[in-house]
């Protein structure tokens, strides 16, 4: 009874005072609703990171082999050299880890670059993503087909020209009519339209609907890889538990292919999702570790700013305290009412802070490429931050109200 007793004196002291009381939780405010927005973000694009980078490009359950790693880091000039060094990755290595993989799995080869598409009637396409693949990376990268069909195997063994369109891609090139059966060129050739890919979004801003997908023994070779070579091998895991142990075969194969001693290091890269994004694990830890510590710098002050309003609070009302204590209140009931002022005042400027950062973050989601995702956690986090900077800020103060001598409390004038 007396704690929310303690809760509605503290109500009715923000309700008199609002103008004071919202100076005194400001820090408070500003602190929770920095902490929500900012670990929204990061939490975001951990997420986004690990599954929808992860599954769009580099595959679930995965092994990439290239000729260099997918995410260079920290490589200095003499590491480059080596890796420019390095043979390319060819066809043959991909016919050669899908017979003789024990294990069972997908194989995919893949080739990139960029130009233009245009189509028969006087429209293009500039910065088109080209990609020359074979019909497994249709499953591996799942890619869905919304109208038309994919190659066939067929297709792909004589390298037809044929090609899928991004949603994008068909969209800006035919507008309103269907694209299926219709024409394109790239660098003049003609490619015969068979099917669009469903939409896919945005990528950091970056469309992932604006490519051309054909096979990889097409005339579209001549543009993202050399004959005979491609960018590399893909391959996806039946089982996820064997990931690991295809990865080491996979290396096995191509090591023995490349005569490569035991002493040498890999000439090529064979990654998992997770290995090349193991730039991110480490960068996410470091701001899931390093932004409390920032918001507490913010929390910190808030809690002084409430400390001395609470100080002034006892100080206005010593008289009320000797009142109080005269007619038989005990030390622990004034030091109870306090912290239950200070931590009521706190708690609401940190739900206060958490409505600001939870609407913050919704912006920052709808206006601009960055994810952002309001976790359960941080936002009880938040709160319990907000408790805790009250009860420890109405410490000194409520110790100070509590040892008030009654009759010196009486005559303060």
């Amino acid at each position: 009874m007396q704690f929310w007793e303690g809760v509605r004196l503290a109500m009715a002291q923000i309700a008199s005072q609002r103008l004071k009381s919202f100076f005194s939780v400001l820090g408070v405010i500003i602190g929770v609703m920095f902490l929500i927005v900012v670990v929204s973000v990061v939490e975001g694009m951990d997420r986004y990171i690990k599954d929808d980078l992860s599954s769009q490009i580099f595959g679930v359950n995965t092994v990439t082999i290239r000729r260099t790693p997918q995410v260079n880091i920290n490589v200095d000039r003499e590491e480059w050299r080596r890796r420019a060094r390095r043979p390319r990755i060819t066809e043959d290595d991909a016919l050669a880890i899908r017979s003789a993989l024990s294990y069972p799995a997908i194989v995919g080869v893949e080739s990139g670059g960029g130009g233009e598409v245009s189509a028969d009637n006087g429209r293009s396409v500039s910065n088109v993503r080209l990609l020359g693949v074979s019909t497994e990376v249709f499953e591996i990268r799942d890619w869905v087909v919304d109208r038309g069909r994919p190659f066939s195997p067929q297709e792909a063994e004589r390298g037809a020209p044929v090609v899928v369109l991004g949603s994008q891609t068909a969209d800006v090139l035919f507008e309103s009519l269907d694209p299926i059966g219709r024409t394109v060129r790239v660098r003049g050739f003609p490619y015969r339209v068979i099917g669009v890919l469903e939409e896919k979004g945005t990528l950091f801003g970056q469309s992932l609907d604006n490519q051309l997908v054909a096979p990889a023994r097409s005339p579209i070779r001549s543009l993202v890889a050399p004959r005979g070579y491609i960018d590399e091998v893909v391959v996806q895991a039946s089982n996820p538990n064997e990931i690991r142990a295809i990865q080491a075969e996979v290396e096995g194969i191509m090591r023995v292919r490349h005569r490569l001693r035991p002493a040498e290091p890999n000439d090529f890269a064979a990654e998992t999702a997770d290995d090349s994004l193991s730039f991110w694990d480490r960068i996410s830890r470091i701001l899931f570790t390093a932004l409390p510590g920032l918001v507490a710098i913010s929390l910190v002050v808030g809690g002084i700013v409430i400390m001395n309003i609470m100080l002034v609070s006892v100080m206005e009302r010593t008289r009320e305290i000797g009142v109080r204590k005269a007619i038989g209140a005990r030390r622990r009931d004034i030091l109870g009412q306090v912290l239950v002022e200070s931590a009521t005042l706190s708690t609401l400027g940190a739900l206060v802070g958490v409505g600001a950062g939870v609407a913050l973050a919704g912006l920052v989601r709808s206006v601009s490429p960055l994810p952002a995702v309001v976790a359960p956690r941080w936002v009880t986090l938040g709160i319990v931050l907000g408790i805790t900077v009250g009860i420890l800020a109405g410490v000194y103060p409520a110790a100070q109200a509590s040892k008030l001598d009654p009759v010196d409390a009486l005559r303060h004038e």
